[in-house]
């Protein structure tokens, strides 16, 4: 939240949501489910009991049950065709997706929430997810 800029805890919540729903879109199942199992982790310190009970790996999963269904029965979206990620399409999805505000800097609260994913898991999975990442995001995620 405060790496991204942002004020509120719940924009941090669904930004955090949506960057996760765009990185598991680039994976296969089996990657985003060893992600997964790394991230069983407060994601947030609060007294509001809504965001008390909330992991990391329930964001990542996707609070969407449609979305987190799709994401587990669907092909990574990589490779030539209209579904394919690259950068561009990886920062407009979150910043559309996300409802990210004009002032607010995609890239920055990108960064932010790869920095306080690759906190919590292992050098192994964060390689991972490099392995995923397509070009210029791949340097936000490294640089994270």
């Amino acid at each position: 939240m405060v790496r991204g800029g942002l004020a509120d805890p719940y924009d941090a919540r669904d930004l955090t949501e949506v960057v996760f729903r765009v990185m598991r879109d680039l994976m296969t199942t089996e990657t985003a489910d060893h992600v997964e199992a790394e991230l069983h982790e407060p994601a947030y310190t609060t007294e509001e009991k809504e965001l008390q009970k909330l992991e990391i790996a329930e964001l990542w999963r996707d609070t969407n049950p449609i979305v987190g269904f799709l994401s587990r029965v669907r092909p990574p979206w990589q490779g030539p065709g209209i579904f394919k990620i690259d950068s561009d399409r990886f920062l407009f999805r979150v910043a559309n997706e996300g409802g990210l505000p004009p002032s607010l800097d995609r890239e920055r609260v990108v960064k932010a929430v790869f920095s306080a994913t690759k906190e919590e898991l292992s050098e192994k999975c964060i390689q991972e997810i490099a392995s995923w990442l397509p070009g210029h995001v791949r340097e936000l995620w490294e640089q994270a």
